[in-house]
């Protein structure tokens, strides 16, 4: 059954919120800011206006950093269920958010625990709600 109630919170992340398109991602990292919070490295565009529906997320993990495949997808899995449940910050951010794209990015040469990873996404996606609303003003026409 879905969230009857509301003000519930769904803490689904479905397919239509995997950013896959590769025109999409090349745009992400080519005209995208970023920033680092080790182990995360999160690179995000901007919208032209503010919204509450949920940005386009890509995970990944570098090959260099992590030989075997086993090693890759648990680390994709954990930042997925990081970012899984604690999306709501920035969908319930007052007045919306401006984060149409994200990548969160696993820069760490080792193995961190779930709670770090969980707690430096959730710095992340703090400072993507202080650091998107400047931009966006800043690229609107005055």
């Amino acid at each position: 059954m879905v969230n009857s109630t509301p003000g519930a919170r769904s803490y689904s992340f479905p397919k239509e919120e995997h950013l896959c398109r590769k025109k999409l991602i090349d745009e992400l990292f080519g005209r995208g800011s970023s920033f680092g919070l080790y182990p995360l490295r999160i690179v995000w565009l901007p919208t032209a206006d503010a919204t509450t529906d949920a940005p386009q997320v890509l995970v990944s993990v570098s090959k260099r950093n992590f030989k075997r495949a086993v090693d890759r997808n648990y680390f994709k899995r954990l930042m997925r269920e990081a970012y899984r449940l604690n999306k709501y910050r920035l969908l319930e951010a007052p007045g919306g958010h401006r984060v149409g794209q994200l990548a969160i990015i696993y820069t760490g040469k080792e193995k961190k625990p779930f709670t770090l990873v969980e707690k430096k996404l959730i710095s992340g996606l703090e400072r993507l709600l202080t650091d998107a609303t400047p931009q966006a003003r800043a690229a609107s026409p005055s």
